[in-house]
């Protein structure tokens, strides 16, 4: 990785707060004497199991997926978490770039599926990871209490290999990626309002803010 790219993939932005309180506190308990694979898996598990999982509160704003607000949070989609991951990385002197795909569950989203009108997933999102030389993936989403009651094993994480979702619980199709959209080193706001929009119409049209789903958009 040349200075340029690496400087690239460290700095904050206007939604991966670096620099900001919150994400300092995030990184205070990470112990920096270990290795930047043994942090980075640290602030995986912290991020993971920090946020309960929730798909029904969506805000695709530029000011509602700010590193500093979703922390602030006790509950968070993909794409919030994927956001403090990359963050506290960052933070650490880690590298990090966001990655987006498209994936359809099989396993426990009935719920989801009825607000979204569809199978697939937009825009799901995880993060990579520069450690020793190479990009690592990983995807925080899923804590252990979401998986014990979709009935699916925690994605672990060894800071070698990616841990994108495991394709089968058991003989059990669980999770499969349609589409990648690559990696990116800030969130793309507008690409990602785009295709949520092309896929989730009735979404862009009227309110959605109830204590059982909302979502705000560009």
């Amino acid at each position: 990785m040349t200075e340029e790219e690496q400087q690239r993939y460290l700095r904050a932005t206007s939604i991966l707060e670096v620099n900001h309180e919150s994400t300092k506190e995030l990184i205070s308990t990470i112990d920096t004497s270990l290795s930047k694979k043994e942090q980075a898996i640290a602030l995986y598990y912290k991020v993971r199991d920090g946020f309960i999982y929730n798909p029904y509160h969506l805000d695709l704003r530029p000011e509602g997926l700010k590193s500093s607000k979703i922390m602030k949070q006790s509950r968070a989609w993909c794409v919030e978490k994927s956001i403090v991951l990359a963050t506290g990385l960052r933070a650490l002197g880690i590298p990090s770039k966001l990655g987006y795909g498209n994936v359809v569950n099989h396993i426990g989203v009935e719920k989801l599926t009825k607000v979204l009108r569809r199978e697939e997933i937009v825009f799901h999102g995880y993060v990579s990871a520069y450690l020793n030389g190479k990009w690592v993936k990983s995807t925080p989403a899923f804590d252990p209490l979401i998986c014990k009651l979709s009935g699916v094993d925690p994605l672990e994480w060894d800071g070698e290999n990616d841990a994108l979702f495991q394709a089968y619980q058991g003989d059990q199709k669980f999770m499969e990626y349609k589409h990648f959209y690559g990696e990116f080193d800030d969130v793309p706001v507008e690409l990602m309002n785009a295709e949520m929009k092309k896929y989730y119409p009735h979404l862009f049209e009227g309110e959605h803010n109830s204590r059982s789903f909302s979502f705000f958009h560009l």
